[in-house]
């Protein structure tokens, strides 16, 4: 499964618990990195699009910032989510959407193990054996990919703070088997990793980024 369009139509649902729930509105213009707010608008670094060229909404489920993305804006001492749905406008940049904002919601996104960048936006280090409770942020970054806006890296490509997400997390189904439901699998944290860029699902624990100040 790719990362463009994840969680597009018939894919799986990105919510792994019910709650908690507090939900806020924004406009498009103000969430990123989605598709026309992203360090690059080039075809290959292009997030997705919270909506289709139509003006439809489409489904996609990010985890995303609230806020302006330059340090002068006041990154990255933002508010950050999961979106849950947009109201369209003919105006793209003037649709409404909204975003569970809660600490303790657990999603399933992409998350890329970039621990640091080089001044020349490409990856410098890696990490090679993620762990629970370890954090992960939204990170704007062109390297990434489409669907890509999580990383573990706490600066971007550009040197910037990158917003604290949340914490690396059990998913549903990994939990041992000793839970309702069947057989489980081994939780993807646990996965060794190779010392190079490595993009894939994970569960995070949302913890909003507007705690990260310092």
């Amino acid at each position: 499964m790719t990362t463009t369009e994840f969680y597009g139509a018939n894919q799986e649902r990105y919510e792994q618990s019910s709650g908690p729930l507090v939900v806020v509105q924004v406009h498009e213009a103000d969430v990123w990195p989605v598709y026309d707010n992203a360090e690059s608008t080039s075809v290959t670094a292009t997030k997705d699009s919270l909506l289709t060229a139509a003006g439809v909404y489409n489904g996609v489920h990010p985890v995303v910032a609230i806020g302006g993305r330059t340090a002068a804006d006041g990154r990255p001492a933002l508010l950050t989510g999961v979106v849950v749905d947009v109201t369209p406008s003919s105006t793209l940049a003037e649709s409404l959407v909204r975003i569970n904002i809660a600490d303790g919601q657990i999603v399933r996104n992409w998350v890329a193990n970039v621990l640091t960048y080089t001044n020349t936006k490409t990856a410098a280090t890696f990490e090679q054996a993620p762990a629970i409770g370890q954090p992960v942020y939204v990170d704007d970054t062109c390297l990434l990919a489409t669907g890509v806006t999580l990383s573990m890296s706490p600066l971007s490509g550009a040197g910037l703070k990158n917003p604290l997400a949340g914490h690396l997390f059990y998913c549903q189904d990994e939990y041992a088997d000793d839970m309702v439901g069947g057989a489980n699998v081994a939780p993807t944290f646990d996965t060794a990793l190779s010392n190079s860029l490595v993009q894939q699902e994970y569960c995070i624990i949302l913890s909003n980024g507007w705690q990260e100040v310092a």
